[in-house]
């Protein structure tokens, strides 16, 4: 039996007090637009280590952080971003074929995640409507 595959969010939004409840009914909100499995959402200041086989962030000294420590990030491209190595994404139908890709590698991937359309044209689909 394949382990399960697991995202975990974590995001820095939480910036301006007093306005948590909509930016964290917004990011929801997101998220499930655009159909992005999730386990886990965090919201945090400073993002630390969370035990994530592969980590996907665009601000610098997240990623240097995260991998001055060993682990594998994955670069989603932004214009302050670009001296960075990759791998780099450019958008999430990207992000989700390489984490597919080095969870294939892993020996880790499940068939079907569940709650996912199977198409594997479904962000194209989802992006077209």
């Amino acid at each position: 039996m394949l382990p399960e595959l697991r995202i975990r969010i974590i995001t820095h939004r939480l910036y301006v007090n007093w306005g948590h409840a909509q930016v964290v009914s917004d990011t929801v909100t997101w998220l499930d637009d655009a159909k992005v499995p999730y386990r886990d959402l965090c919201f945090l200041g400073n993002k630390p280590e969370v035990g994530a086989d592969v980590y996907i962030d665009d601000a610098p000294h997240n990623v240097e952080g995260l991998r001055a420590a060993g682990n594998a990030v994955i670069v989603f491209d932004q214009p302050y971003n670009q001296h960075l190595p990759g791998p780099r994404v450019h958008s999430w139908a990207e992000v989700e074929d390489l984490v597919y890709e080095l969870a294939a590698a892993k020996g880790a991937i499940q068939p079907q995640l569940p709650g996912i359309d199977a198409g594997a044209d479904r962000l194209a689909r989802r992006r077209d409507t």
